[in-house]
């Protein structure tokens, strides 16, 4: 699997139009393979910002099936140049456990912006994955956009390893940053009542404030819509806001709550002009995105 990634990321740098850079790349990844010196890696995973710049990459749809074939969730069309060279230096030090780790720990220790980016959202295709995950929860401590980013968003690493509270403790910062809610992977899948509550606590919070709210929060309330959830979502479909009513009916058609569908028959118009779920629910949170550029 490893030199399957090293492979494929290499093929998606070759649309870059530096060849010098490539040439490098090439270079270090023969002397890291052979050498497995922690210095020579280290300095190449530092200087590979000389060759590499931070444009996104440029994937066929072709490319974007055999990455998610490769590693289910992985996808690098979100990634840039330079990011992509970094972890394909990573994959190629060798991976005997104890000396990767200490290679790996001092990156992760010395790493700047872009260097932490780099590794966090190569997270899905490093080895030893479960050993990274207090490592990753760790990473949520960052106010920095760009590297919370790398974690929570459009990686499979959380879904698939974090443990509920640390879950719950991802989205919640998620929604505190107002990130884009519908590009964590397995959003949906991982929602429960604990979520649902601090969704519902914050919603309030910001009421109080006379704040709006992020409207992709519904989302995670659907499944347990009650009595409680259905009170707030009046009050969303009172406001007339053309996002927060949308968010409002989605969470009444996904419930399955009997007063939610009541509700639900009194917003006809509106209910036929609703995309299936996913698609909703990433159209909402892409133009409340852009609400706050």
């Amino acid at each position: 699997m490893k030199n399957q990634l090293t492979s494929f990321l290499t093929q998606l740098l070759e649309s870059s139009p530096s060849k010098k850079g490539l040439d490098w790349l090439n270079n270090q990844v023969d002397k890291i393979t052979s050498e497995g010196s922690p210095s020579k890696f280290f300095l190449s995973f530092s200087q590979a910002s000389r060759f590499f710049k931070k444009d996104k990459l440029k994937l066929s749809s072709a490319s974007v099936a055999h990455a998610n074939d490769l590693v289910v969730g992985f996808q690098p069309e979100h990634w840039d140049e330079l990011q992509t060279a970094r972890t394909v230096l990573m994959l190629s030090y060798p991976q005997e456990k104890d000396a990767w780790f200490a290679a790996i720990n001092q990156l992760f220790e010395t790493a700047d912006m872009y260097e932490h980016q780099a590794l966090y959202a190569a997270l899905p295709l490093m080895p030893f994955q479960e050993d990274l995950i207090p490592r990753a929860i760790d990473g949520l401590r960052t106010n920095i956009s760009l590297v919370f980013d790398a974690i929570a968003l459009n990686n499979p690493f959380p879904a698939k390893y974090f443990p509920e509270a640390n879950w719950n403790q991802m989205v919640l910062k998620a929604i505190f940053m107002q990130r884009p809610l519908y590009r964590i992977q397995g959003l949906e899948e991982r929602r429960n009542l604990a979520l649902a509550a601090i969704a519902r606590d914050f919603a309030h919070e910001r009421w109080a404030a006379g704040r709006d709210v992020m409207p992709e929060i519904w989302r995670l309330v659907a499944p347990f819509v009650n009595e409680m959830y259905l009170e707030d979502l009046k009050k969303t479909l009172a406001t007339g806001d053309g996002l927060q009513v949308k968010a409002a009916l989605l969470t009444l058609r996904e419930s399955a709550y009997e007063k939610a569908g009541e509700l639900l028959e009194s917003y006809p118009d509106q209910v036929a002009t609703l995309d299936m779920e996913a698609l909703a629910w990433e159209s909402i949170g892409s133009e409340f995105q852009l609400t706050r550029v």
